[in-house]
């Protein structure tokens, strides 16, 4: 049995910000910039809380069964709550997408590979 290789995203908005944290955020942007946005197992934070106050968590995270996404998704919601929670940030309007890159369509390159290997 094949690892699975699942991708989850997590949008929310920030919700009744202090004017301290929205200055902590701000401060921060630089690392949670969308141009450095990537899917990595403990998450990534992006926002531009100058401009809106939304954010997007992405995480990365395996299973062997294509159900595992379901607790994959889980987790990763419960990880951006815990983040959001530890520093006092208010949260709303929490919600989730989850890809398996296992049933990704195939790109043109990743075909023409494909193809020149003889599979």
């Amino acid at each position: 049995m094949s690892t699975r290789t699942f991708r989850i995203t997590v949008r929310g908005v920030f919700d009744g910000l202090s004017e301290a944290q929205r200055a902590e955020l701000l401060a921060d942007a630089a690392q949670h910039d969308m141009l450095r946005a990537a899917f990595t197992p403990d998450g990534h934070l992006s926002y531009d809380i100058a401009a809106r106050p939304a954010f997007v968590f992405r995480f990365s995270d395996t299973g062997e069964e294509e159900e595992d996404i379901l607790e994959a998704t889980e987790r990763a919601e419960e990880a951006a709550k815990a983040w959001l929670t530890e520093r006092g940030y208010g949260f709303k309007k929490l919600r989730s997408s989850a890809e398996d890159l296992s049933l990704a369509p195939l790109g043109k390159r990743q075909r023409r590979a494909l193809h020149a290997n003889g599979a």
